[in-house]
């Protein structure tokens, strides 16, 4: 099997300029990997992404949510996830289970051992080698996830017109994941720099990357 990489946080914690970093890394290496991302990586999880992600949808229900997110993470494990670990790929990954917990469970009240109980019966095991939290105020990913917004045709802003609260429960959310699970779960300090972030990155992944 190969090595499973997620990366998670709150709206604009700089998890998607990290994965780019990694994957520039890697590729100088190169290092066989997948890169993807939650909800998408098919056909099939792409179209949920665009019903989850747009603000025309505010009024959905918080299961109808979860269950929309499940779907789409089945299709993605059965079609892109699991293939690339069998072929001995390294997987970095956009956000997954985790973030259903920390949205869905911690964000909209869902009840936690449901949600893992749900989990459990399609994801077959799969849990990530490893996983980077990137941290910071609410406030400060909230404001650079709408600057990153202003220059994208396809608006994909629902969960950023939150209210402060609820990013704020998704951030407790997270760091209560990770300390229930330190060992895999590393938190990193999203408000230092770019290139800082990716040096630790780095050190924290084992030998041979």
């Amino acid at each position: 099997m190969g090595f499973f990489v997620t990366f998670e946080g709150i709206e604009g914690c700089g998890k998607t300029t990290q994965i780019r970093h990694l994957t520039a890394h890697l590729e100088g290496k190169r290092q066989p990997f997948l890169l993807t991302r939650e909800p998408g990586g098919t056909a099939i999880s792409d179209r949920i992404r665009q019903i989850l992600l747009s603000s025309e949808n505010s009024r959905m229900e918080p299961a109808t949510e979860f269950f929309l997110y499940a779907a789409a993470r089945a299709q993605h494990i059965a079609e892109v996830v699991l293939p690339a670990l069998r072929d001995g790929k390294t997987v970095l990954c956009d956000r997954f289970a985790d973030a259903t917990l920390a949205y869905q469970g911690f964000g909209r009240g869902l009840n936690l051992a449901w949600l893992e109980e749900i989990h459990n019966r399609f994801l077959q095991g799969l849990k990530p080698d490893l996983t980077f939290l990137l941290d910071l105020p609410v406030e400060e990913g909230l404001r650079r996830a709408w600057k990153r917004m202003e220059n994208q045709a396809v608006k994909e802003d629902r969960f950023e017109k939150e209210a402060l609260a609820f990013h704020q429960r998704v951030r407790e959310g997270y760091l209560l994941l990770a300390r229930r699970e330190p060992n895999r779960i590393v938190v990193l300090d999203g408000m230092k720099d770019e290139q800082t972030l990716h040096r630790e990155i780095l050190n924290r992944l084992p030998a041979g990357y």
